[in-house]
């Protein structure tokens, strides 16, 4: 689409360039959909941007998993459910992704990859919180989780380390 937008005069060459550049560049998708948005209407963009639905489990399971994009804010409801919401395969369309958790008698379980920051904040009431990330440095993505769990559990962690087990022989 860029190449299309400097050959009809949309764009010029030094145009041209420095969103090439920003697109080699782009960690996110809502990074890269900032480069074309003033070069056609929303349906013929390259990249479409879920505005997201909401992820619930209310009186059963739910689960989101595999490759999905994540939105930039994103709201999960577990009612007397077990919801997970696994981000190791998702493509965050920004660096920062506020979460906004509901848990009420139920659990909540975000499964991150190495190198995502989770941060947690919020209310609870007869519930808790288990696990989390490191801190994040400059450059890392951020997953800011705002919560209210009310009798029921919040829990972060990262995926499970593949384990490989030896077999050796004794001579």
């Amino acid at each position: 689409m860029l190449g299309d937008a400097m050959s009809d005069g949309r764009l010029t060459a030094d145009e041209h360039a420095e969103r090439v550049q920003r697109a080699i560049a782009a960690r996110t998708l809502g990074e890269l959909a900032e480069l074309t948005t003033d070069l056609a209407v929303s349906s013929a963009q390259p990249v479409r941007l879920d505005g997201g639905k909401v992820i619930a489990g209310i009186f059963g399971p739910a689960r989101r998993d595999g490759r999905w994009v994540v939105p930039e804010n994103l709201t999960v409801t577990a009612m007397f459910g077990e919801v997970e919401v696994d981000f190791t395969q998702a493509i965050l369309q920004a660096s920062r992704v506020q979460v906004y958790a509901t848990v009420f008698g139920g659990r909540l379980r975000l499964i991150v990859p190495d190198g995502v920051s989770v941060i947690v904040s919020g209310h609870m009431v007869l519930g808790r919180k288990r696990g989390g990330t490191a801190p994040a440095g400059p450059g890392t993505p951020v997953i800011e989780v705002r919560a209210l769990v009310l009798g029921g559990e919040l829990a972060v962690r990262t995926p499970p380390k593949s384990r490989r087990f030896r077999l050796f022989s004794r001579g």
